[in-house]
């Protein structure tokens, strides 16, 4: 019981590092989009905000792809520097379980420019009210209820991540964007390295 603990202890400060590490790192590259997606809507150019937030889509994702590998590697990097086999182990396989939360924040943190440029607050908060809720019951479901631990600790994370990007998506295609929604687009992947500075800049000046 007393290991038990000390794996869960550990993991989560493990998670809670490295979750801010790359929390912050996409979340300042996706903070670009907050100065262009507000620029673009003052000058009433409102089919440009899907495009930018598309573009942003694809530097992120690829960003994720890249921090996947830390996930991944977690187990093995944390016995390079001694730790325990039983906690690197455990470490390790949480941060794998963690990866499609990696996703879910190059999807959301362009989705809330987006929204937020066109105060769509509202929105916003009533679907993050519902994923609390969700992420509430199925913590005790899971973890509590069906014992699955970590795992289930893990699932419920990536799950009420998924749940936000996948009812805000379904928001902006529906319609109720106008002119700002106008579908996926070819030219999100022009341009991409001056994007790129742009949100790497903007990922500093977060940090």
């Amino acid at each position: 019981m007393c290991i038990y603990i000390i794996l869960v202890i550990f993991c989560y400060n493990f998670w809670l590092m490295s979750n801010i590490w790359s929390l912050n790192l996409q979340l300042g590259m996706g903070s670009a989009l907050e100065t262009l997606c507000g620029q673009a809507y003052g000058a009433g150019q409102l089919d440009m905000l899907g495009l930018y937030m598309q573009r942003s889509w694809v530097i992120l994702n690829a960003t994720a792809v890249i921090l996947t590998l830390l996930y991944i590697f977690a187990g093995p990097f944390l016995k390079l520097i001694g730790q325990t086999a039983e906690i690197s182990q455990a470490a390790g396989m949480f941060s794998v379980w963690m990866i499609p939360q990696l996703f879910a924040y190059a999807m959301n943190f362009p989705i809330a420019k987006f929204l937020q440029s066109q105060s769509k607050m509202m929105v916003m908060a009533a679907i993050a009210a519902v994923a609390l809720v969700f992420h509430a019951v199925f913590s005790w479901l899971l973890m509590l209820k069906l014992g699955w631990g970590l795992v289930g600790a893990a699932v419920v994370l990536n799950a009420s991540w998924w749940f936000i990007v996948i009812a805000q998506l379904l928001y902006i295609f529906s319609g109720t964007c106008g002119e700002a929604w106008t579908g996926l687009s070819w030219k999100a992947f022009q341009n991409l390295w001056g994007f790129v500075r742009l949100s790497l800049a903007s990922a500093v000046m977060l940090w």
